[in-house]
């Protein structure tokens, strides 16, 4: 294991690093040598490697493992201490023989520890180590937030890419993971493999704001229908839906429907928020330039006043 890379070299980051530095790392390594976006032939490889740096880093009990006996923790049995067991393969100092007692490891068998390493004793059976889990992004539409989705994805790993059609529910939000079981990397020596974690990438739009579950659209009105008060039609990732706009409502104002955010199907659904924003003709016609100046004219109201 010597000849590995160091996995917080292979991420780029220190050793006392915070999980979110962790993640961020992460994801930008894996966006730069995803095998969908880099066709370098050496970017697969190198994808792979982070994922296995991530997969291990990211947990916090697996990353205690691996600050304490290295490449080799997943072959280590629990209850082995960190220092005892980097003695195995020492040379006894000073000329003297190491002194290991059977209290050191609790109910460890020291011929299965040792016997490879100094020849002889009853050898038993490893038991198959479980496969890495995996991490891949899915970048999103919010319409597939409301409704679901299909996704085709690539995985990469020891016996080359893969492709994988995974269903995403209805209802997921921005950063979310989804957890396949099973579906991540074989484990070596015929263990079972590890777990596919999807984590959820709500793209960008144009049109709509997310925070959390609750979605923003914007509402043009006219100023006669902000004056007078009306019901208008709002468009929204889960269909149409109609906004009552009351009497004397100016822009910037915010009209709430209630449970038609992103739906939760665990509890309750975000909301969609109407924002108003008044919306005057660029061109008027004879009828509509009289009756502006008449408005004009018989009206008291002062904008920057009443402010």
């Amino acid at each position: 294991m010597a000849d590995r890379a160091d996995f917080y070299d292979v991420l780029g980051v220190g050793r006392g690093a915070s999980s979110e530095e962790i993640q961020r790392a992460y994801r930008k390594l894996a966006r730069t040598y995803h095998p969908d976006v880099n066709k370098d032939p050496t970017a697969e490889a190198r994808f792979a490697e982070v994922a296995e740096a991530y997969d291990v880093l990211s947990d916090p009990d697996t990353r205690k493992r691996y600050d304490a006996f290295g490449h080799d923790f997943r072959q280590v049995p629990e209850g082995v201490d960190a220092a005892q067991w980097a003695q195995r393969g020492r040379a006894p100092a000073g000329g003297q023989r190491v002194q290991w007692s059977s209290t050191d490891f609790d109910d460890i068998d020291l011929s299965d520890l040792f016997g490879e390493m100094f020849g002889g004793g009853r050898r038993r059976p490893r038991a198959p180590v479980r496969g890495a889990n995996q991490e891949v992004e899915v970048e999103l539409p919010l319409e597939d937030a409301y409704r679901g989705a299909t996704r085709t994805i690539t995985l990469t790993g020891p016996d080359g890419p893969r492709r994988l059609d995974v269903n995403i529910p209805a209802g997921v939000v921005d950063g979310q993971r989804i957890r396949l079981r099973g579906q991540g990397s074989r484990g070596p020596g015929g263990g079972p493999p590890g777990d596919l974690y999807l984590i959820v990438d709500l793209a960008p739009s144009k049109r709509y704001r997310v925070e959390g579950r609750d979605v923003y659209v914007e509402l043009p009105i006219a100023p006669w229908e902000g004056a007078l008060g009306t019901s208008a039609p709002v468009h929204y990732p889960g269909g149409t839906a109609t906004v009552k706009v009351p009497a004397g409502t100016s822009s910037g104002r915010r009209l709430r429907l209630k449970g038609r955010g992103i739906p939760d199907p665990k509890g309750t659904p975000g909301d969609l928020y109407a924002e108003v924003r008044m919306v005057v003709p660029r061109k008027l016609s004879d009828d509509e330039q009289r009756l502006f100046e008449e408005l004009a004219r018989v009206s008291s109201f002062d904008p920057r006043r009443s402010r």
